[in-house]
């Protein structure tokens, strides 16, 4: 609610109706004054992260070209993982690009293939792969199909031609719709010599 942009002496709700702020009770003027402070706050914190992100992001990628540059080896990108420790091993920083894999139209042909491979099989075919295909090519609420499970298929060394046609079918259907960059932070605990994560969401806390 934008308080400015209403008449003086009314608070608009959350359905847009202007109310006399007579008629409206301290404590729910208390309750709205807290929480915009607080999420004023975090909006301009949350800023300040993504700004440090990029600039995170930014300094390693530089300091990734400067060591490759010592062999004569241009980098090419900001893709990569890459992990840096300090020269006391105190601190790492790990840079993650995640690649969101999807599937294109030839996905229906490597499932119709598997449906041929288990129909043509005997009956004596072991029913769990049956239903780990079947989990496999099943959907979400959101229509979308788990990458995972379908890539796992492929991890079955199964001697038949339609099989691996089908595996084919499954490998040139990827697609990578997205890459998003991760960066985190760790310190090292200095007993145990475990690295713990430094935690920048404030949910975590």
């Amino acid at each position: 609610m934008n308080e400015r942009s209403i008449h003086p002496g009314y608070w608009e709700d959350a359905n847009g109706a202007l109310i006399p702020t007579s008629k409206i009770k301290e404590i729910d003027k208390d309750r709205h004054r807290v929480v915009t402070q607080l999420v004023e706050q975090a909006k301009v914190e949350s800023s300040r992260l993504v700004a440090f992100k990029v600039a995170a992001m930014q300094a390693v990628n530089d300091f990734v070209e400067r060591s490759l540059a010592a062999y004569e080896v241009k980098h090419g990108g900001k893709k990569g993982n890459v992990t840096l420790v300090t020269f006391d091993g105190r601190y790492k920083i790990v840079r993650q690009m995640q690649e969101s894999i999807t599937f294109d139209e030839r996905l229906q042909a490597a499932k119709a293939l598997i449906d041929e491979c288990i129909q043509s099989w005997s009956k004596s075919s072991n029913v769990n792969l049956k239903v780990l295909v079947n989990d496999a090519f099943q959907v979400d609420q959101q229509g979308k199909i788990s990458t995972g499970r379908v890539l796992g298929l492929r991890r079955h060394d199964i001697d038949d031609e339609k099989w691996q046609l089908a595996m084919k079918a499954i490998g040139d259907s990827m697609q990578v719709a997205s890459t998003k960059p991760y960066i985190r932070f760790y310190e090292r605990d200095p007993h145990s010599g475990d690295y713990f994560p430094i935690s920048l969401d404030v949910a975590a806390v």
